[in-house]
């Protein structure tokens, strides 16, 4: 299956932020560092948009030898679109580029119970109970396609699965869940803040590929300690 990482240099309250190096590595490499892991990605193609700015991302992906894709800057929605259709696939996984430490097993889950339930839309953020950065959907390409013309709001232009969230009734969507609530954990990147965390979360864990029980514990640690 392939997995689609949206990615742009644009973003408002950390501008540049997926070609930001942690250590050696930008966030960007370390989000396809992990999927590589999964045994059910085919795969990885970044999305990004045609802006000037974000050619430095296309120069990283042909220095990287990483599929990537240019399309609307406003429109996701369509830049999706016309990815799915270049590469005829049945299905795809979404992952946002400003999850470094996205644990590739959660995405073998997802993609699991998608083969296996066949809905329109599996996910585990409705409702959300993992942190964030570690978000997985798993995207029925006929439905995608089909519901195009229905995707009129700047919000569901933007978001992406939006729009199938707001019309729930109207879909088949599989959410999968922690016993308890951690949405309240941020492992994803906005801000500046973040990053110091996520660069902590790495040094603590000697840069190795963790689970998510061990991130939750060193992100709990540092979160009690205050320090950013």
């Amino acid at each position: 299956m392939i997995c689609i990482v949206q990615a742009r240099m644009s973003s408002t309250r950390l501008p540049k932020k997926v070609l930001k190096k942690m250590y050696n590595q930008t966030m960007l490499e370390r989000v396809v560092k992990k999927l590589k892991k999964s045994k059910k990605i085919s795969r990885i193609i970044i999305a990004t948009s045609s802006l000037k700015s974000d050619d430095k991302i296309e120069k990283f992906c042909k220095e990287k030898k990483i599929e990537y894709f240019r399309g609307s800057i406003n429109n996701v929605y369509h830049r999706f679109i016309k990815v799915i259709k270049n590469v005829r696939s049945n299905n795809f996984i979404r992952i946002s580029g400003d999850s470094p430490l996205i644990d590739y097993k959660l995405v073998d889950k997802a993609v699991n119970i998608f083969l296996k339930k066949k809905p329109d839309l599996v996910t585990n953020t409705f409702p959300r109970s993992y942190p964030q950065g570690q978000s997985v959907e798993v995207v029925n390409c006929a439905t995608f396609l089909k519901f195009f013309k229905k995707i009129k709001k700047k919000s569901h232009k933007e978001h992406i699965t939006k729009y199938f969230y707001e019309n729930f009734k109207k879909f088949h969507i599989v959410n999968f869940s922690l016993n308890q609530n951690l949405n309240y954990i941020n492992l994803s990147i906005n801000t500046k803040s973040d990053f110091n965390v996520i660069k902590e979360i790495i040094r603590r864990s000697k840069d190795k590929n963790l689970g998510i029980k061990k991130l939750l514990k060193i992100s709990k640690e540092i979160i009690n300690e205050k320090k950013f």
